[in-house]
């Protein structure tokens, strides 16, 4: 994947296309430390780096294989 692209941040109403899961489920994951971190992108938003998110996704992939 190009730099950019994993630098691209994603906002939390488009992860459950990105993860296949509720934003309350992603919520209560991180809440749990289970999911990335979100970072402040200003006062009123929030977002999630991609990379973080497919290296997560991917880690999730092996766990349920094996």
């Amino acid at each position: 994947m190009a730099l950019a692209a994993r630098n691209e941040i994603i906002r939390p109403r488009d992860l459950p296309r990105e993860t296949g899961l509720s934003r309350t489920t992603i919520w209560r994951l991180e809440k749990k430390s289970d999911f990335p971190k979100r970072i402040r992108l200003s006062a009123g938003a929030v977002g999630y780096r991609r990379a973080d998110v497919e290296a997560w996704r991917e880690s999730r992939h092996v766990v349920a294989e094996g």
